[in-house]
């Protein structure tokens, strides 16, 4: 393992500027705002103008990040993009992406769900580390209000719409990545899909009708999942990274259900006001969630220099993962 030390070097967000709040989704759906408050945590979200795509997103999130690193887009290298929502099937929404910011590299995306950015992040920081790459930008995107079904209340009123970005690259100042640590169980696939689209149930008239295209999730199972494998993952980077959970200044989950929060908090020991929570003002933004949250964190002083920071997701697939870093 090479002795170079990689961190973040920049930070970008980009929120559509369209709220929906619960009681717009009172006129929607039967639902209330008391409902989704008490079971969820959640009051509002954001959800893109129609004809905006994830790759407009990323690309704004994208800019500010390399702005904020003090680079080019001539200087990144690799771009790589965790969404479940892509633009198309192909090309892949990072390769659109590196044509609106002006970048000529490497391009991917990846599909970790929920997890996507922490997964992002670990692939960049190893990408570095090996001497291969100087700068990557991982990001995560998503329109997910692409794939809900409004009259479905069960699952239309968790997520917005969302970006975030960060600038991977090597530090010399003692702050780095300390750890990663992803995980994933296929054998828990269908708790949190979207069945069709694909090569297994490609779409056809039948399929669109039968509502097939959009989120479908089991819900008491997949919020018994997120506590046991977010507590996990806490467990495993921490110990990887040598550092005690009482040194950890700042938590940052994915913001998916703040009872899931509450609960993980409740297991590990970990006072409340450590977790940074988001979701009320956001929902859950899939692979954006983390990232989003690490940058309102950083601008609200909640995570400065120094402070030793833990992301933690989980998601369909089911995946999860987890990144320690110094901040």
């Amino acid at each position: 393992m090479s002795n170079r030390r990689v961190g973040i070097l920049g930070l970008g967000a980009y929120l559509p500027e369209k709220v929906l709040t619960n009681f717009d989704l009172e006129k929607m759906v039967d639902t209330t705002d008391e409902w989704i408050t008490t079971r969820t945590g959640i009051r509002e979200r954001r959800i893109v103008e129609k004809g905006t795509a994830t790759s407009d997103l990323a690309a704004r999130a994208a800019k500010e990040a390399i702005q904020s690193a003090k680079l080019t887009p001539a200087d990144i290298d690799l771009i790589i993009v965790a969404t479940i929502s892509p633009d198309m099937l192909m090309p892949s929404t990072a390769c659109i992406v590196q044509e609106k910011i002006g970048a000529k590299c490497g391009s991917f995306d990846i599909s970790a769900a929920c997890s996507g950015f922490p997964y992002g992040l670990a692939i960049g920081e190893g990408l570095v580390r090996s001497g291969a790459y100087r700068h990557i930008l991982v990001i995560g995107a998503e329109v997910t209000s692409s794939f809900i079904n409004w009259k479905d209340r069960s699952t239309c009123v968790l997520f917005g719409d969302g970006a975030g970005a960060a600038v991977v690259g090597e530090v010399h100042d003692g702050h780095d990545i300390l750890a990663t640590y992803l995980g994933a169980d296929g054998s828990q696939a269908k708790l949190l899909q979207i069945p069709a689209g694909g090569s297994a149930i490609p779409p056809t008239t039948e399929t669109i009708n039968s509502g097939l295209h959009f989120v479908q999730m089991e819900g008491s199972e997949v919020f018994k999942s997120a506590v046991r494998t977010m507590v996990d993952a806490i467990t495993e980077v921490t110990r990887r990274a040598n550092i005690k959970l009482g040194e950890i200044d700042c938590f940052i989950p994915h913001q998916a259900n703040l009872r899931i929060l509450n609960a993980v908090a409740e297991r590990m020991g970990i006072p409340f006001e450590k977790v940074y929570v988001n979701l009320d003002r956001y929902g859950n933004m899939s692979a954006a969630s983390t990232i989003v949250a690490l940058y309102e964190a950083v601008k609200e002083g909640k995570v400065k220099k120094d402070s030793n920071v833990v992301l933690v997701a989980f998601g369909s697939g089911l995946t999860w993962a987890a990144c320690a870093i110094r901040w």
